[in-house]
């Protein structure tokens, strides 16, 4: 039987967890869209999922490489949204670790830092649009609608730098400081 359920996740981390809680009680992903988890009825606990920001898009050659590196390893690809990419492997298989070191997590990290910074920049960037029609809007006497709408963009550029870089920033440092007591 499918379920969907609506859910936002702004922490992959958080979204893998709720996706192996899922599955722990018995309903395995098919399929995902913007907030959107579809599920089906499973084994308690049959698979253990993985999130991952591929470098390129999906239909690129180095991602369908890796795709199906992960799959000879018996992963299964679940589905994808942009360049992120859902995997599943059966419990029963043992551990599943996409990073087997840090240099790769770090580098998955920082490709997710890259995402975060690319979306304050957009809204930075419609803040600054929104800011100047709005200021040439008051000036031949039309309300500042524009100018409020630059507060609601730059509203969420400090609420993504406070949520989303700034926790990933602290994970990056405490990886870099690992790597460096390696070395």
């Amino acid at each position: 039987m499918k379920r969907v359920m609506r859910k936002i996740f702004v922490d992959f981390e958080r979204e893998e967890k709720f996706l192996n809680e899922m599955a722990a009680n018995g309903l395995a992903l098919t399929q995902y869209s913007f907030c959107k988890y579809v599920f089906e009825d499973a084994p308690k606990g049959e698979y253990i999922y993985r999130l991952e920001l591929l470098e390129h898009p999906i239909n690129h050659q180095e991602s369908q490489d890796y795709i199906q590196f992960m799959e000879e390893t018996g992963a299964e690809l679940v589905t994808s949204y942009h360049r992120w990419v859902y995997f599943r492997k059966k419990a029963a298989d043992g551990e599943f670790t996409i990073y087997s070191d840090n240099d790769s997590k770090l580098r998955h990290y920082k490709r997710i830092m890259l995402l975060f910074w690319f979306v304050i920049g957009l809204n930075m960037f419609a803040g600054l649009l929104n800011l100047f029609l709005g200021n040439l809007g008051s000036s031949i006497g039309r309300p500042p609608i524009n100018t409020y709408l630059s507060i609601v963009s730059f509203s969420i550029a400090v609420l993504l730098l406070l949520f989303l870089v700034i926790p990933l920033r602290k994970k990056i440092a405490r990886l870099d400081k690992e790597k460096k007591i390696r070395e």
